[in-house]
């Protein structure tokens, strides 16, 4: 199974938006909110060039900055 992990604030719509298309979907994921887990930033700036958006979903090694919507 692919290990999904994504990348959230809880002031931000868009990781809301994500996290319930996931549950919704029954997909599992391990959340990093960045409230609680600061020390996870640093990877999250690697994973954006060092831009400093919410949500970041790392699926499977593929890396989706943003998030627009469920199917």
């Amino acid at each position: 199974m692919a290990e999904t992990l994504i990348y959230t604030h809880p002031d931000c719509a868009y990781s809301s938006a994500a996290k319930m298309d996931y549950r919704k979907r029954k997909v599992q994921y391990t959340e990093i909110d960045l409230s609680k887990q600061a020390d996870q930033i640093p990877s999250l700036l690697a994973l954006t060039e060092g831009d400093r958006v919410t949500p970041v979903i790392v699926e499977d090694g593929v890396v989706i900055i943003g998030f627009k919507g469920g199917t």
